[in-house]
């Protein structure tokens, strides 16, 4: 059993870094992981979340949810990975592995995390070795409102130039003018 060494790095809008050198075992999983990386910047840890195997661009990959999504669904060809049920080590494809924790996902928080090193001692539980700047509150970033996000309605110029009246089906919106007064 190794120790690894994750440097994790909060993206916010601070000029200043915020970060936290966390060692854990290579044979923990990515729920003490998360828990480990949310406490040592004082959130919650009462919000959905998901780590995402990355690359040397920051590039999302495989992900690794906090909870089951998947209802059982036949239709998704390879499942989710669990936190609770995958070892870090089992995704360390790289010397400098990267992973994207994705917490919150109304307020976007993302922890860009860097394996930086191994250490020959495991530790039983996860410890921070090192913590650089105030994390902000974790209630200090806005939530996006989902009003905002449909709340300029498209005249017909702009609706034409992204394509949303190109069918071709013969159709103008002139002919769906009498469709409320059928009864469904």
């Amino acid at each position: 059993m190794a120790g690894l060494k994750f440097r994790v790095l909060l993206d916010s809008e601070s000029n200043s870094e915020i970060f936290r050198d966390i060692l854990i075992s290579d044979t923990a999983n990515f729920e003490s992981l998360f828990k480990a990386i949310v406490s040592s910047f004082r959130f919650e840890g009462d919000q959905m979340a998901s780590f995402y195997v990355s690359n040397d661009n920051w590039d999302k990959g495989e992900e690794i949810s906090l909870m089951d999504m998947s209802y059982d669904d036949d239709l998704v060809e390879s499942p989710t990975a669990i936190m609770k049920d995958a070892t870090i080590k089992d995704f360390l494809k790289e010397p400098d592995q990267k992973f994207i924790l994705v917490y919150d996902f109304l307020r976007m928080w993302i922890f860009l995390v860097e394996l930086i090193g191994y250490d020959k001692n495991s530790p039983e539980t996860p410890e921070v070795l090192l913590a650089v700047g105030m994390a902000p509150p974790e209630d200090s970033r806005e939530a996006a409102d989902n009003e905002d996000l449909f709340a300029g309605e498209l005249d017909d110029e702009e609706e034409d130039e992204l394509g949303f009246n190109d069918y071709e089906d013969g159709m103008s919106d002139d002919d769906y003018s009498n469709l409320d007064e059928y009864e469904y």
